[in-house]
């Protein structure tokens, strides 16, 4: 088993902190810590922790921020993308009146319905339903799983204060009402539509689209604290604002994570993406190239599924001639030392995936290094149980929850 030695990776935060070492080549994913600030986004953030600050002062030069990067008419700062769609919902219940806004989520008033397509209505960590619920709102589901039609969104409209379009890889691919089509129906209707764009790189094509609200991640792709970007109409985003009075107040971000997020902002202005671009796909390379002999296993590099400009590395599995399936490897990568945790939410199709955004120096070479090590030896995966790593896949989100302090 390779044991880092041999690769120039810095873990002596780990190792100081007593926290295990791992690599990270399934994404920006929150139960892995989002993705990995720079030291000036780190720095910021750090700056702002021994000093009493002005939130709403801060909060508006995070709009000014916001502006900028999305053409919104405003924007502000709160816990999470998931928050930002309950505050973005709640706001578009209330308005700017604070009495209503306190009467959340128990009292939401007659027209609290909140149409989304039933193939959008995916599982983030959380159902997209459950960030509706905790406004007060009802979930109006439009059309089936496969696929919803333009009559079928405008009979859903009626008492509607909001809808909701979701952008991920987790949402159906096919049969959904493409996003101008879906806003000009709800505009017609004087239903604001909002956006959950959580991991998307696209900061102005959804709000120049027809959305009212797009909500991004700040700790995914751009790489500044834990926190949310809610960016869009100034009368939404003050009514969405407004409800840290009320439900916002258990999501309320803090002045270090504003300070952060900020920064990370205007250093994804300033950033060379073609030059980061250009090291991600070298990276996929050497990986392709170091497996693809190996037998059973074919690597194809695929683009993001939502268009964001990015790669990653597909490795289809044939266990007849590997010695064991997509499955199996991936519950052995994550047996290594140090662990290698890769895109395995789709392994019951025969392959995963393998992310090269957010790596350390050294990390790329011990990652091929090790795919070729475990990959090269399938009667040690073959002893993995072959159902339970599949049901792992599905199940162990929840699954890592139940297992705490236990």
């Amino acid at each position: 088993m390779l044991r880092n030695t041999e690769y120039p990776i810095d873990w002596s935060w780990h190792d100081a902190q007593g926290y295990g070492r791992m690599i990270n080549t399934s994404g920006t994913m929150t139960s892995l810590g989002g993705s990995i600030a720079t030291r000036r986004v780190a720095e910021a953030t750090a700056a702002a922790m021994p000093r009493f600050a002005r939130i709403h002062e801060m909060q508006a030069r995070a709009s000014d921020m916001i502006r900028q990067l999305t053409g919104a008419e405003a924007g502000f700062l709160t816990a999470s993308a998931s928050a930002g769609i309950t505050l973005s919902v709640a706001g578009c219940m209330t308005g700017l009146d604070p009495a209503r806004a306190e009467a959340l989520p128990a009292d939401p008033g007659p027209k609290n319905g909140v149409a989304v397509q039933m193939g959008h209505l995916c599982e983030y960590g959380a159902p997209v339903s459950q960030a509706i619920a905790l406004a007060g709102g009802q979930t109006r589901i439009v059309g089936q799983s496969t696929l919803a039609k333009d009559y079928q969104l405008d009979a859903a409209l009626e008492d509607c204060a909001a809808a909701l379009y979701v952008v991920s890889h987790h949402v159906v691919d096919y049969g959904m009402i493409p996003l101008e089509t879906f806003a000009a129906i709800c505009h017609a209707k004087g239903v604001p539509v909002i956006v959950d764009a959580a991991s998307e790189y696209d900061l102005t094509g959804f709000l120049a689209k027809g959305a009212d609200i797009a909500i991004y991640s700040g700790h995914k792709f751009m790489g500044g604290p834990t926190s949310g970007i809610v960016a869009g109409r100034k009368d939404l985003i003050r009514a969405a604002y407004l409800q840290n009075i009320g439900i916002g107040r258990g999501m309320k971000i803090g002045k270090e994570s504003i300070a952060g997020a900020i920064e990370a902002m205007q250093q994804w202005l300033e950033r060379d993406h073609d030059a980061i671009r250009a090291e991600e796909t070298r990276v996929l390379q050497m990986w392709q190239a170091a497996i693809a002999d190996l037998p059973g296993v074919t690597p194809i590099r695929i683009p993001d599924p939502t268009d964001n400009p990015l790669e990653r590395l597909q490795v289809w599995i044939d266990p007849a001639q590997a010695g064991a399936s997509a499955a199996q490897f991936a519950e052995i990568f994550g047996r290594q030392d140090p662990p290698l945790i890769v895109r395995g939410h789709e392994v019951e199709k025969g392959y995963f995936q393998l992310d090269p955004c957010n790596m350390m120096d050294g990390q790329p070479e011990l990652v091929r290094d090790i795919l070729i090590a475990v990959l090269s030896d399938g009667a040690a995966a073959v002893g993995v149980d072959a159902k339970a790593a599949a049901a792992a896949a599905r199940n162990g989100g929840t699954q890592a929850y139940m297992e705490w302090l236990a």
